[in-house]
């Protein structure tokens, strides 16, 4: 039994729904108006495609939570479905960007923080690595505490979206005529709502999380189907209102050219005053995006410690029921990446991660659907699915692709130690006797 079991220290629906949506809802989303805002109503219909195909792929993953508990999460599914080398493959790759993205994560909080403390800035590698490892010792407290700050700062950082949605009826209800965006006269473009599809997956990621951390979840099979369909679905609404009405209301031009997209839609129809502080919520959004995927960072290793593909150790826990060396381990080696990345900027930075983060996790949601398809579960809805990741994936370009490809066999050598390692332990009591 572990610590978080004997303890009670695992996350309800509250906490599931909390990590959910505080994993999606990061930092990107206060900067995506701006990349959306030359798609114009494209824009609009690669959000309903994205999240039609995002709740498509939660809804599998929620299925296949119900029918293979024991699972632990989707490489379990794909281990099911094709054995230990894919999920190896995918399992190890999305650690990997799990790390990477609380890189950016932590610098873009900050950045933000940054505006009103100039000293962080002035000492941003230093700065950002103090935070990785403030939330890792939020972590190291295990799931529960890791749970209570990601419901306190989600509610935080969902003011600035509410505050969006709440200026919309004001607008169109005072005397000045709000000019919308019209609509293109030649209808959508199927290049450029494929486009904009892209950019808007990568802020619909992370609604695999529940399912990640199966493990600290309490009832799973009721509690991660019910976290991943709400807080997808929340998420996916609040992203179509608020990014289409600060694409839409506002001059194309203007938001596209914007490096804070959500300030100016705010200080257009309220005040300068209130704008100001949206950066203080974005860089609360960051932090709870840091932390929610910094309990991801340490679960995913462990869950392939006990499918017997990585050491061992890494599933150790402590007495709070922490996988403790994983949590440790990824925390070293993004700090080593803030060290070895100092000299790039913040905006190089998030480019990566948003390429590598998307990439990845396509893979990760193909993977799970063709699982569900090999093992005969929510059939219909995992071939909607697989179509939409084959697409996505498509859309995404040959790079994409070609550079998580690469990260997924990058990390077969460690495999391959470890199976070696586990079957000269299990030969080694046979010559000893």
């Amino acid at each position: 039994m572990s610590g978080s079991e004997r303890l009670g220290g695992k996350l309800g629906l509250s906490m599931g729904i909390a990590l959910v949506m505080g994993n999606m809802i990061g930092s990107g989303v206060f900067l995506l108006p701006a990349s959306l805002a030359p798609f114009g109503w494209n824009g609009v219909a690669g959000w309903a495609i994205t999240i039609a195909g995002a709740l498509a792929l939660a809804f599998v993953i929620a299925r296949l939570t119900v029918a293979f508990p024991h699972a632990s999460g989707p490489t379990g599914f794909v281990q099911l479905a094709f054995g230990s080398i894919p999920s190896f493959m995918i399992g190890w790759a999305y650690w990997v960007s799990v790390w990477t993205a609380n890189v950016t994560l932590a610098v873009a909080s900050v950045s933000f923080l940054s505006l009103f403390v100039p000293a962080l800035g002035e000492h941003m590698a230093i700065s950002t690595i103090a935070l990785i490892w403030l939330v890792t010792a939020i972590n190291w407290r295990g799931a529960r505490a890791a749970g209570r700050f990601q419901v306190v700062t989600l509610l935080i950082k969902l003011i600035p979206l509410l505050t969006v949605v709440i200026l919309i009826p004001i607008a169109f209800g005072r005397g000045e005529p709000v000019t919308v965006t019209p609509f293109p006269t030649e209808g959508l473009s199927l290049a450029a709502v494929s486009g904009s599809a892209i950019l808007t997956l990568w802020a619909l990621l992370g609604f695999e999380s529940a399912s990640v951390a199966a493990d600290k979840v309490d009832n799973p099979t009721t509690t991660i189907p019910r976290a991943t369909i709400i807080g997808t679905l929340a998420t996916g609404i609040l992203y179509l209102i608020v990014c289409s009405a600060i694409a839409l209301m506002l001059p194309a031009a203007e938001v596209a050219t914007s490096e804070a997209p959500f300030s100016l839609f705010v200080e257009t129809y309220w005040g300068h005053g209130p704008a100001v502080w949206i950066a203080a919520f974005a860089a609360v959004s960051a932090l709870g995006a840091l932390n929610g995927w910094t309990l991801i960072q340490a679960e995913q290793p462990a869950r392939l410690a006990q499918q017997g593909l990585l050491p061992a150790w890494f599933a150790r826990e402590n007495s709070h029921g922490t996988p403790i060396a994983a949590l440790l381990l990824s925390s070293v080696i993004a700090t080593a990446c803030v060290i070895l990345n100092n000299n790039k900027s913040t905006s190089e930075m998030f480019t990566f991660m948003a390429v590598l983060s998307t990439s990845v996790t396509l893979w990760l949601y193909l993977a799970c659907a063709a699982a569900a398809l090999r093992l005969r579960v929510a059939v219909p809805v995992a071939l909607l699915g697989l179509a939409y990741a084959i697409w996505t994936l498509w859309g995404a370009g040959i790079g994409v692709s070609a550079l998580s490809l690469i990260l997924m066999v990058a990390g077969l050598p460690l495999y391959a130690w470890t199976r070696f390692s586990a079957n000269a332990a299990q030969r080694s009591p046979g010559r000893a006797g």
